[in-house]
């Protein structure tokens, strides 16, 4: 079958905060629109969000985040460098990887390819770059960003791709074989660890990524207790069953040294 010829590069919407060079946002739109261009899929949406922290003692001060609508699918890349240019162009090599694992996932649905195997969009040991998070004292954080959403109703498999499409740190999900709330994030250079409310075994061999499953239950507690539990692990999350509504919710360190907290809508 022919296969289209890459779009022509859509627009970018570039959003920047902080003190950045006067040519930053010139610069983030081309490099990413650069990478839009070779996408034979329709573009949809596009912005791309610059920030550079004031607090001197970041490594890395400039977080750099695309976000793409490709074609109804969205995918997403985050990055922080020691410059604008720096985390623009780790943000342009990420994103490109992120959108060329979508479109063989794409691909092999619709039987124009084998299926990928785990380790060809899993992104494994690639250098992450991720934000570092400013060690705010603990008395000064807040829950500053409160997200609620219907969870996915998937499988690991499925969760899996959408951790690494979206480039999560974690992903809360519904698991559709259990019908319990799960979240499935990194472990080690090669796998992935799925904890649940209720732990429930998967099939090893009905899996396609490399799985292992938490045999403790989610922690029943209260916003406060997940706060301490959250400082007291050193963790960059907490997944624990609410005490009023017991739903899996998360509780996880931003990068500004804040809180965010993620919890499924009733």
């Amino acid at each position: 079958m022919k296969r289209s010829a890459p779009q022509q590069a859509p627009e970018v919407q570039v959003e920047t905060r902080g003190q950045l060079p006067p040519d930053a946002a010139a610069y983030a739109r081309d490099k990413v629109r650069a990478v839009l261009g070779q996408t034979r899929e329709p573009v949809l949406f596009a912005r791309v969000r610059l920030n550079r922290t004031a607090n001197p003692a970041v490594e890395r001060p400039v977080i750099a985040q695309a976000n793409v609508d490709l074609n109804g699918r969205p995918a997403r890349a985050h990055v922080a460098g020691q410059t604008a240019t720096q985390a623009v162009d780790l943000l342009q090599d990420r994103l490109a990887k992120q959108l060329a694992r979508l479109t063989e996932h794409w691909e092999a649905r619709r039987g124009r390819t084998t299926v990928p195997g785990p380790h060809e969009w899993r992104h494994g040991s690639e250098p992450t770059h991720r934000p570092d998070y400013y060690p705010r004292p603990v008395d000064e954080r807040q829950v500053v960003r409160h997200k609620s959403f219907s969870l996915a109703w998937e499988s690991p498999d499925e969760a899996a791709f959408e951790l690494e499409s979206m480039d999560y740190g974690f992903h809360l999900f519904t698991d559709a074989d259990s019908g319990e709330d799960s979240v499935l994030y990194r472990s080690g250079a090669t796998g992935y660890r799925l904890a649940q409310l209720h732990p429930h075994p998967h099939p090893a061999g009905n899996m396609a990524v490399p799985l292992t499953v938490s045999e403790l239950p989610a922690p029943r507690m209260n916003m406060a207790e997940a706060q301490q539990r959250l400082e007291a692990t050193g963790f960059p999350f907490v997944f624990f069953a609410d005490d009023s509504t017991g739903r899996g919710n998360v509780l996880y360190h931003r990068y500004d040294g804040h809180y965010g907290l993620i919890t499924p809508a009733e």
